[in-house]
């Protein structure tokens, strides 16, 4: 028997109670993690990944990590002196807007600004954002790597794929099984906005040009009760 297509009711009760909760939790969490560790630091994501955020939280098991709802967690800690968990701990309120989370830990500030000044991961791009570089490939039978090698150390683009880089706008075609394209072809240039093609054709050619990155903001110190900006600080 068909299934009906009738409208099925959503209880939006249900809903709202699990995010309801969710909240809460985290709300519960940043409160608790404020009370036990001395430094709570604000930072921001570049080209978010999440398997490269458990890396850091797996570096940093002895430590707490919140990537969540801004204003939950900046209500968590205090707006003002009325509401917040710590003195002065308000003053990290300004800095929590836009894709920030908050790392609570109790290592030394400049170990921790040291290590993720250094820490960066590589990752192909996703659409909506420039292009690092130019990346072009040569006329005649396309191989793996798009130019990236040498012909010799590298291996014809299967013809199966033919379709495929087609579709995505490059002006291939078939030549005695191989693919060849007719003049070079640029996939992108530097600075360009990338589209979802462009970064299938980059992913493909093994080319990434996002790189993941923490920046740490600033800190609160619950032994001087004050924040220090980072930036500042540095210089």
């Amino acid at each position: 028997m068909p299934k009906s297509r009738r409208a099925k009711i959503v209880h939006l009760s249900k809903t709202d109670k699990k995010g309801k909760e969710l909240t809460l939790k985290l709300f519960a969490n940043v409160q608790e993690a404020a009370n036990t560790y001395t430094y709570i630091f604000v930072f921001s994501v570049e080209n978010m990944r999440n398997s490269y955020l458990k890396t850091v939280r797996s570096e940093f098991s002895d430590s707490r990590l919140f990537f969540g709802k801004t204003k939950v967690m900046a209500k968590a800690l205090g707006h003002d002196t009325a509401s917040e968990v710590l003195t002065n701990v308000h003053k990290l309120a300004k800095y929590l807007n836009g894709n920030v989370g908050l790392f609570f830990t109790n290592r030394d500030p400049q170990s921790i600004i040291d290590y993720f000044q250094s820490f960066s991961e590589s990752d192909f791009a996703r659409a909506g954002i420039a292009a690092t570089r130019t990346f072009t490939i040569p006329e005649g039978v396309v191989y793996s790597r798009g130019g990236e090698l040498a012909a010799e150390d590298d291996v014809q683009m299967p013809h199966s794929l033919e379709v495929t880089v087609r579709k995505w706008g490059m002006p291939t075609r078939l030549v005695k099984g191989k693919v060849v394209l007719d003049a070079d072809y640029t996939v992108c240039k530097e600075g360009q906005m990338l589209n979802s093609h462009q970064t299938a054709l980059l992913k493909l050619f093994g080319v990434a040009m996002a790189d993941f990155k923490i920046d740490m903001q600033a800190y609160y110190s619950s032994a001087t009760e004050e924040v220090v900006e980072i930036g500042v600080m540095e210089e």
